[in-house]
């Protein structure tokens, strides 16, 4: 089951981190919160998720205080985002061989 939302209650217990850590990680802007209509608690969107799961580990396996955190999370943003740049500009290429193969026959 696939959920876009997901309650502090239901994070704690599936990630069995504390309410504080979460606090500590909106602190530092790691992770946002969303408001949702018509709900009087914290919730947090699917994606927020992965970048929780990333902080356990490097916090609790890899002893990264919360500002390294930050900087490695921003920093795999930024990778991500150029790899998507980078096949976006491969894809072209493929397509520019392609068509020139297409034409030289």
């Amino acid at each position: 089951m696939h959920k876009e939302f997901w309650n502090v209650a239901e994070i704690i217990e599936i990630f069995e981190v504390d309410e504080r850590f979460l606090a500590e990680l909106e602190e530092q802007e790691i992770l946002c919160p969303t408001c949702v209509d018509d709900l009087p608690t914290r919730q947090y969107a699917s994606s927020e998720l992965e970048k929780l799961r990333l902080a356990k580990i490097l916090v609790e396996d890899m002893g990264v205080n919360l500002p390294g955190v930050e900087i490695i999370l921003r920093m795999r943003q930024h990778t991500l985002e150029m790899r998507r740049q980078f096949d976006v500009i491969l894809e072209d290429i493929a397509r520019a061989v392609r068509e020139s193969l297409k034409e030289t026959r």
